[in-house]
C-alpha cells in the first residue's frame, strides 16, 4: 500500500489546540482539534492546563505516528505568544503556564521601568508597549521577585512553541519569533538579548536561541522525523504571504484584534507610535516587521449585538448587510471630526445614539465607518516613507463586504483583497521546514485573492 507523504503541525490556540497533516502540496488530509479545560494558578487566575496539554500533544503525536495510510516525514509547531513554560532539571514543568492577561502589579512594573531606564527608553528599544503581563519576559521577572523558591527550580524557561517541541524532540532551545513579540527582552538595534536580561542572569535560565528554519530530529516508528524548534503563531501565519508574494505588501490580520503586519518596514519605532500601540515583531528570517494593533473585532462584537437589540434582529444580521457606497456618503458626511486612536481604544460608535439611524443597515456602515477611521490610522502608521502598493485581510473582516470596501476607499492608491488562507498559522510553521522534507516545488496558489474597490 502506498503512504502518503506528510508535516505534521501542532497549532496551539488559546481555547483550540489543534493538530494538522499536511501533504506535500501543503493540502490538509488529516486534523485534530480539542478544547482543554482551564485550571487555576496558586493566586485563583484562570491559567491552562500545562499537564493536560502536555499530555494531548504526546497522545497525539502518538496516534499520528500509528497511521497507516501516511508516512510523517517532519513536525513542526506553532502556538501564541507570551506564554513560558518553565521547566525543571528532570525537564518536567513547574508552577503553572500563567495566563498573560493575569494584571501585573503596579508596584513591581513601576520598580521594574524605573531601575532599566524610563517606560519610554525601555520600549522604544525593546520595541514593546508597556503591556504588564503581555510583556512575557516581565512575567519571568515576577517569578523570580515574588516566588523566588519556585524560581529557583527552574532550569530552563520556554515560550509556549519550544516547550511543544521539547516534548517532541526532548531538546531545549529558544526561537527568534517568540523572543521579538512584545516580550521586553530583545534590544532590536543591538540584535541581542537587553542588559537586564543579563544584569537580572535571566539569561541563565533561557537555552540557545536556534534559527527559525533549524532543523531537530525525533525518533520515529520508521526512521528518524525532521523536526522543528517552533515558531510564534501570529509569525506563522505570515510566512505563507512572505513566501508566494515579493512585492511589498501589508496584512491585516483580522480577528477579536486587528493587527496590521508591514514585513517591509524597518524603520525603528518612535515614541509617537509606540503612544498608538504600535510595536515590532521579529519574522522567522530575523527582519523587523512594523504592527499596529486595534481592538476592532472586539468592539464590532459588542455592537452588533446593540444592534440587534436595537433594531430586533439577530445578532449575526450584519451578514446579510451589503455594501451601499450611498450609505458610505451619507455616514461620512454625518460623522464627527473627533480624534481617533488606535490600540484598544474605543471607536466613536458607542456614544453615537441609534435613534438616529433610519434603519440596521445604515447604523452598521456608520459602525464600520468609524472603526475604519481608527483602521486607517492603524495602517497609516506602518506604511514607512516607500509604503507598499497592496493590503491583505485575512481573518473574520476578509468575508465583512462593507469593511472591505471601505478599507478600499480609505486607501484609494493601493490595491485591496481580502486573503484565505487555510490555517495560515499552521501552514506557516509547515513552510519553515519545506526544504528538510518536501522534494516537491511549492505551490504558488497558496493564498487566495479577492480584489475590491470602494465602488465595486
Amino acid at each position: 500500500m502506498n503512504v502518503l507523504p506528510v508535516i505534521a503541525v501542532f497549532d496551539i490556540g488559546r481555547t483550540n489546540k489543534k493538530c494538522f497533516l499536511f501533504d506535500e502540496q501543503y493540502h490538509i488530509v488529516w486534523e485534530q482539534s480539542v478544547e482543554l479545560a482551564e485550571t487555576e494558578d496558586e493566586d485563583g487566575f484562570p491559567c491552562e492546563d500545562v499537564h493536560a496539554l502536555t499530555t494531548w500533544v504526546k497522545q497525539t503525536m502518538k496516534e499520528v505516528l500509528e497511521l497507516k495510510v501516511v508516512s510523517v516525514k517532519a513536525v513542526n509547531f506553532s502556538a501564541h505568544g507570551a506564554s513560558f513554560v518553565y521547566i525543571n532539571e528532570q525537564g518536567q514543568p513547574v508552577g503553572q503556564l500563567y495566563n498573560y492577561l493575569k494584571p501585573y502589579p503596579v508596584a513591581l512594573q513601576k520598580k521594574f521601568y524605573t531601575t532599566y531606564g524610563g517606560e519610554q527608553a525601555f520600549s522604544l528599544a525593546t520595541a514593546s508597549p508597556v503591556l504588564g503581563s503581555l510583556n512575557s519576559g516581565l512575567q519571568v521577572y515576577r517569578l523570580q521577585k515574588e516566588k523566588p523558591e519556585l524560581y529557583a527550580q527552574v532550569h530552563y524557561a520556554l515560550h509556549l512553541p519550544q516547550y511543544i517541541s521539547y516534548l517532541i524532540t526532548g531538546k531545549t532551545c529558544a526561537e527568534i519569533t517568540s523572543i521579538g513579540c512584545h516580550t521586553g527582552l530583545w534590544h532590536f538595534s543591538q540584535r541581542q538579548y537587553h542588559e537586564w536580561v543579563y544584569e537580572e542572569a535571566l539569561d541563565e535560565k533561557f537555552p540557545s536561541v536556534l534559527r527559525s528554519d533549524a532543523v531537530l530530529e525525533t525518533a520515529g516508528p520508521v526512521g528518524k522525523i525532521k523536526a522543528g524548534v517552533g515558531l510564534h503563531d501570529s509569525s506563522a501565519a505570515l510566512v505563507p504571504y512572505l513566501a508566494s508574494f515579493t512585492e511589498p505588501f501589508v496584512l491585516i490580520s483580522t480577528g477579536t484584534w486587528c493587527i496590521g503586519l508591514n514585513p517591509f518596514n524597518t524603520e525603528p519605532l518612535t515614541a509617537a507610535e509606540l503612544e498608538q500601540d504600535c510595536l515590532s515583531y521579529l519574522s522567522y528570517q530575523r527582519q523587523t516587521v512594523k504592527a499596529s494593533r486595534l481592538f476592532a473585532g472586539q468592539e464590532h462584537e459588542i455592537q452588533v449585538k446593540r444592534l440587534a437589540k436595537h433594531f430586533t434582529v439577530a445578532e449575526d444580521y450584519y451578514r446579510q448587510v451589503d455594501y451601499h457606497e450611498s450609505l458610505l456618503e451619507k455616514v461620512c458626511t454625518a460623522s464627527k471630526k473627533e480624534p481617533v486612536f488606535t490600540g484598544s481604544h474605543p471607536s466613536a460608535f458607542g456614544e453615537r445614539d441609534l435613534k438616529g439611524f433610519a434603519n440596521y443597515a445604515e447604523a452598521y456602515h456608520q459602525l464600520i465607518s468609524d472603526i475604519m477611521q481608527q483602521q486607517q490610522l492603524a495602517i497609516s502608521l506602518i506604511l514607512s516613507s516607500h509604503p507598499p502598493t497592496r493590503i491583505f485581510v485575512d481573518g473574520g473582516f476578509a468575508r465583512n463586504s462593507v469593511f472591505m470596501h471601505m478599507l478600499a476607499a480609505s486607501f484609494p492608491a493601493m490595491k485591496v483583497y481580502a486573503a484565505a488562507v487555510s490555517q495560515a498559522s499552521a501552514l506557516g510553521a509547515a513552510l519553515v521546514l519545506h526544504a528538510a522534507w518536501n522534494t516537491q516545488p511549492l505551490r504558488r496558489d497558496l493564498v487566495a485573492l479577492t480584489a475590491y474597490t470602494s465602488g465595486n
